[in-house]
């Protein structure tokens, strides 16, 4: 009965709905004049249906009408209804009462109505507001829930958190909803924070108060954590960062009084069995940075169906790949990584239900014997090349592993990329790679030359290098997450109670999400298997919008703990560490970013150097690395860079002037 009554409702035009509600309770106005007459035992001296009984039901239809028009009664959204209106709903009706009654006592001068009192009226008032409320609170009810259980629900189950809600108040009345129907209920909203300006401060949704508005929201959540100890958790609605500048204050409210920080992001699934998403809060929704909503059709176009393979997998941005790829509809997906209890990690990060299209492989990437078996087994139609190492102070001593995995690791992998016939090869790049100035950044760079030449390389070249494989690197900053991430070690040093270490108060790094970072990435890749090979680039950009200072990233995220700097977390500068620089940039000077149409990803007009200088290279560098010798392999390295700079752009004479070039 309750899916019909719905259906007949929602499936009704807004006006027609409100027509229908009007003639609803006139109706029900008439059944009250009745059941009144009935229920005082009443008897009229005129006939119901006389000349004067149908001129009486005609006048009571009318006044009742143009009263509940006037009060407001077709103007409430019911879907929302709180207390105030269930109040109007009385107001409406002792007007009413009061307005008949008043009518009434006139026409008594004129013509006396037996068996007319003052008792019928009294219970017209109790019986009009009864009927009249009914049907909206029955709407209600089944709006509440998918089933009539919500009446064999206890109030306080043992084991339910109890919540407030920051947030817009048609996301509060979804968010209630879902929690009252959930089996088992996880939590219940206890009340409301309404960011709404003018929202009404004391009223109810679903039962639920409003208690607190702008600008008290942080003096009321002072007060709801200092003053009781049932408040487990705190709910933003989405977008939430973005509409409340006090975002970051609450967050550090609650979490210093233990209470968890969630946001909610969306149902799972539409419909009655339908679940709230809710995400756990990190650094990079508090430092605001605006995303970018993903290409979902694109991407999953370009991913779905396709067989993946994820070097490096085990790490921060591979298992996102991983993740983002199997979610996308991936055929299959493959992790080579040489860590076993990274790649046990990767186990636990899956969703189950993705696990028989997820295989894995502890490999060193750098062995071209095992990456040939790995490839020509599996049959990817996409490598992801994301195996690197990444640390800037410790790659300074561990120079030669540093070579050995993020240049021959990356010369393997292509290698055996375009032998085997891999439609796709993308490398996963580094702002280091820019102007380098560490073992890092010149590996990176190294890598980078090398993705380029085999890009720039003709079909057919002798040994069959480029083949129909293609070839792209995609350059972006830091993530939020990573491993060995400014977060991840500002978190564990606040844990262990300080000091938090910055190198220098003026540095300032790029940041982006690891979600977003990964789907511009595919969408990077996507872009480039949909152009020609006269018309493409070997080097995407993103744009990870302005540089944010380290220093603001550690005094936030020590707030957020719930203490203050400096004085409960001491910060300590140690100075610029070798190889690091205070401002990272993600493009050099020689190199011109070309719109695409797309938002957050420049293609990089850029020199390309020739396939035959990296190799003569890359020749130098092995015999420097057998001679141990670090002096004589980063000056290949800085001699490549230069001859990449020096050499002719040929890469930049393919590109069509059409392109739109930014300044």
């Amino acid at each position: 009965m309750n899916n019909t009554y719905l259906e007949a409702v929602f499936g009704l035009r807004p006006e027609v709905r409100r027509a229908f509600m009007m003639v609803q309770d006139v109706v029900m106005v008439l059944v009250a004049v009745a059941l009144s007459l009935v229920l005082s035992r009443s008897d009229l001296s005129f006939e119901a249906l006389s000349r004067e009984g149908l001129a009486t039901w005609a006048s009571i239809v009318l006044i009742s009408h143009l009263l509940f028009r006037y009060c407001g009664l077709y103007t409430t959204v019911w879907r929302f209804a709180s207390t105030p209106d269930f109040f109007n709903i009385l107001k409406s009706c002792a007007i009413l009462t009061f307005t008949l009654y008043a009518v009434s006592l006139v026409l008594r001068f004129f013509q006396p109505v037996a068996g007319l009192n003052e008792r019928q009226f009294i219970v017209f008032f109790l019986v009009s507001f009864t009927i009249i409320s009914a049907p909206r609170l029955f709407y209600r009810f089944l709006r509440d829930g998918a089933s009539w259980g919500i009446l064999n629900r206890k109030a306080d189950k043992a084991g339910t958190k109890q919540a407030l809600f920051v947030g817009r108040l048609g996301e509060a009345d979804l968010i209630i909803r879902f929690t009252r129907t959930a089996d088992p209920a996880d939590y219940s909203i206890a009340g409301i924070m309404a960011t709404e300006h003018g929202a009404p401060l004391g009223t109810r949704i679903q039962g639920v108060p409003v208690v607190a508005t702008r600008p008290r929201l942080i003096d009321v959540l002072e007060d709801y954590a200092t003053g009781t100890k049932s408040l487990d958790l705190l709910i933003f609605g989405s977008g939430a960062e973005h509409e409340i500048e006090e975002y970051s204050e609450l967050v550090r409210v609650a979490r210093h009084a233990d209470i968890a920080v969630v946001q909610f992001s969306g149902l799972s699934q539409l419909g009655q069995e339908g679940k709230l998403v809710l995400d756990a809060v990190e650094m990079e929704t508090i430092l605001r940075r605006p995303t970018v909503p993903s290409d979902i059709e694109r991407i999953g176009a370009f991913v779905g169906g396709k067989r993946v393979l994820v070097t490096g997998g085990a790490g921060s941005i591979g298992r996102t790949l991983v993740k983002r790829s199997l979610e996308l509809g991936a055929e299959a997906v493959l992790v080579a990584d040489n860590s076993e209890f990274g790649i046990f990690q990767l186990s636990q990060y899956v969703n189950e239900k993705d696990h028989d299209r997820l295989k894995v492989r502890i490999v060193d990437v750098a062995d071209r014997r095992q990456m040939v078996r790995v490839v020509t087994e599996f049959k990817p139609d996409i490598i992801f090349h994301a195996a690197a190492l990444k640390h800037v102070p410790l790659l300074e001593e561990n120079w030669e592993s540093a070579i050995q995995t993020n240049i021959i690791g990356t010369l393997v992998c292509a290698d055996v990329a375009a032998k085997c016939g891999v439609a796709q090869f993308v490398l996963v790049s580094s702002d280091k790679a820019v102007d380098p100035s560490s073992v890092l950044g010149m590996t990176k760079r190294a890598a980078e030359q090398i993705v380029s030449a085999l890009h720039g390389t003709p079909a057919g070249e002798p040994g069959g290098r480029h083949a129909a494989t293609k070839f792209i690197a995609v350059r972006f900053g830091n993530v939020f997450g990573s491993n060995g991430s400014v977060a991840t070690i500002f978190q564990a040093q606040i844990e262990a109670g300080g000091p938090v270490t910055i190198t220098d108060r003026r540095m300032t790094r790029y940041f982006m999400t690891v979600a977003e970072a990964v789907d511009l990435v595919i969408m990077s890749a996507a872009d480039a298997a949909s152009r020609p090979s006269s018309q493409d680039y070997a080097v995407y950009m993103l744009d990870m919008g302005k540089p944010v200072p380290i220093l603001e990233v550690a005094e936030t995220m020590i707030r957020l703990s719930g203490k203050s700097p400096y004085t409960d977390i001491p910060i300590r500068f140690t100075g610029i560490r070798p190889g690091e620089k205070l401002h990272e940039t993600l493009h050099g000077e020689d190199e011109e970013l070309v719109e695409l149409g797309i938002s957050k990803i420049f293609g990089l007009s850029t020199d390309v150097a020739q396939w035959s200088d990296v190799q003569a290279a890359l020749a130098a560098l092995q015999q420097s690395m057998k001679n141990h010798d670090k002096a004589a392999s980063l000056a290949v390295l800085v001699d490549l860079d230069r001859a990449t700079k020096t050499s002719a752009k040929a890469h930049q004479d393919i590109i069509p002037k059409t392109a739109g070039q930014v300044n």
